[in-house]
């Protein structure tokens, strides 16, 4: 950075000579440090790398991937809601898809936690609207965002194991005809962040309200 302040100062301003010590003290010189001095400072750094704890990540974690519309992603959201034992969070921004709606519903007659965050505009879609409302009814508490902005989360979170996320919204073209992706992660650390971030929108009362038509 001193060699690049040298080659661009303003000469027109000042004699060259004079350019040069006026940038060297705004930088004084740093003492050197020597090879040996420098090498123990290395192994402290290495030391730290290696021996700071790290997060956990379960050796059985997976990934897997879909893409729509070969895949048809939200087919497989829709088996995981079959699956679950005791509660499922969804946080996602287009929600009309009757099959996602129909497994929903079915998880909150079977006893699970169900609750479901979505957009607030989104509501205006009137296929939006019925699929929530159907929700709603069947005693899945909703809530929508309040704030300007858009709550554009595609995320579901399912018994503190699995969690999924991607672009995919939970619809019929987000499923068959989009280009999208929807990662299905297995893995209980994971899992545990997205839960908990989906409560903290959750308990949010200035950001998120129940919604009631």
């Amino acid at each position: 950075m001193l060699s690049l302040l040298r080659k661009y100062a303003c000469v027109s301003c000042v004699p060259y000579r004079s350019s040069h010590a006026f940038i060297d003290s705004l930088f004084p010189a740093r003492p050197r440090v020597s090879r040996l001095t420098g090498l123990p400072l290395i192994a402290v750094i290495v030391a730290g790398c290696v021996f700071l704890p790290q997060l956990p990540v379960s050796a059985s974690a997976t990934i897997e991937v879909y893409y729509a519309p070969e895949d048809h992603p939200i087919d497989h959201v829709v088996s995981l809601y079959g699956r679950a034992t005791k509660y499922i969070y969804v946080s996602v921004y287009g929600l009309t898809a009757p099959s996602v709606v129909k497994a929903l519903v079915e998880a909150k007659h079977r006893g699970l936690d169900v609750r479901v965050i979505t957009d607030r505009e989104r509501l205006n879609d009137p296929k939006q609207h019925s699929a929530v409302k159907t929700l709603r009814l069947a005693g899945v508490p909703v809530r929508i965002n309040r704030h300007d902005a858009l709550m554009h989360l595609k995320q579901v979170v399912i018994d503190d194991q699995i969690n999924t996320s991607g672009s995919a919204n939970h619809t019929t073209s987000g499923n068959r005809y989009n280009d999208e992706r929807l990662d299905v992660i297995t893995d209980s650390r994971l899992t545990t962040k997205a839960r908990e971030k989906f409560l903290a929108m959750w308990n949010d009362h200035e950001r998120f309200v129940v919604w009631t038509e």
